[in-house]
């Protein structure tokens, strides 16, 4: 494992770490005993930084993670997010109040007297420009509650308004194959300012992993099947907002690309390391299987200047059209 650094916050992370989302739900069935043990063995190999949110399961995931914490003698990070538990989910939410109490949850959930990094969750596009969002999380860590804070965003525009606070360490987007505009107008940005990028949905949602087929079907609790239009959250966040049937189309693809001994997700992945402004990529694993072939993308020779052209070119032709305008 290849370790790079986390912005200005002083965390030296895995260039490949692990997504909690589907430890708590809306991926299907989960168990949490292979839950604990995928931790575990994210560990064993080396992973040392995880991101969760106090949504995911209700606590579900933070709990397991607390539960690692505790029984792991190794340096671990955690990154958890806050916001979303608002209800109504609105910019005027994100509070003072209403943050200290969602970071006094996931202190309890995770076991910690101090949150290594505390995460905005996606909020409200109106929140990057509220001064007394940002005033009260440099509070928090006044406090000593939060050790840094960073956000998690939907839209380029948003990163670059993130940027603004000085506070701001870090910056959570959506970075993959089929969706390639944070590089070229927010990770310069960024790397001015030694913010840390931490990349999400680097394989579309399983997109990007090989392993779909056009007749794949979903369980009604995944997110893959109740968000494709956007009606529960951002339909970005589910196969990266591109239609399913034309991303298993570039995907296939895409496979011609892939050097023999790897499988496409490693490709996918060792793509997103290509760009030195990414601090760490956080594709999920529900089972310790799926995590070693992630991690393994981290061993991956780098992608040659040809190949990396040759996924630009699949990427402006069939994929560029449909999501590079919206995000």
């Amino acid at each position: 494992m290849r370790y790079r650094e986390l912005g200005k916050t002083g965390m030296r992370v895995s260039e490949v770490s692990l997504g909690t989302w589907a430890f708590g739900g809306d991926w299907g069935e989960v168990d949490d005993e292979e839950s604990y043990a995928t931790l575990n063995r994210a560990v064993d190999l080396g992973v040392n930084f995880f991101d969760t949110a106090d949504v995911y399961g209700d606590g579900r995931s933070e709990r397991l993670l607390g539960r690692l914490l505790a029984e792991r003698e190794e340096e671990i990070f955690v990154a958890t997010k806050a916001g979303r538990r608002l209800d109504p989910h609105t910019a005027g939410g994100y509070t003072y109040d209403n943050l200290a109490r969602f970071a006094e949850r996931s202190l309890k959930n995770l076991g910690v007297e101090a949150l290594d990094l505390l995460q905005l969750h996606c909020p409200p596009t109106a929140v990057y420009t509220q001064d007394e969002t940002f005033e009260a999380l440099d509070r928090l860590v006044e406090q000593g509650m939060v050790k840094n804070y960073g956000v998690s965003v939907e839209k380029v525009e948003e990163a670059r308004l993130a940027l603004d606070y000085p506070g701001v360490k870090t910056v959570q987007i959506i970075f993959n194959i089929f969706r390639q505009k944070p590089a070229g107008e927010f990770f310069p940005l960024a790397s001015g300012r030694n913010v840390g990028v931490i990349v999400r949905v680097p394989l579309a949602s399983g997109l990007l992993s090989g392993k779909m087929r056009p007749d794949r079907e979903f369980s009604p609790d995944d997110h893959r099947n109740f968000n494709r239009e956007g009606q529960a959250f951002d339909r970005g966040e589910t196969f990266s907002g591109v239609d399913f049937q034309t991303g298993l189309a570039a995907a296939e693809e895409l496979k011609g690309l892939v050097p023999e001994g790897y499988t496409l997700a490693q490709l996918a992945l060792r793509w997103i390391l290509m760009h030195p402004e990414v601090s760490c990529a956080i594709p999920g694993a529900k089972r310790p299987d799926q995590l070693e072939e992630n991690l393994a993308a981290s061993e991956m020779p780098p992608l040659s200047i040809e190949e990396m052209d040759r996924i630009r070119e699949v990427y402006d032709r069939s994929i560029r059209p449909q999501v590079h305008h919206l995000w």
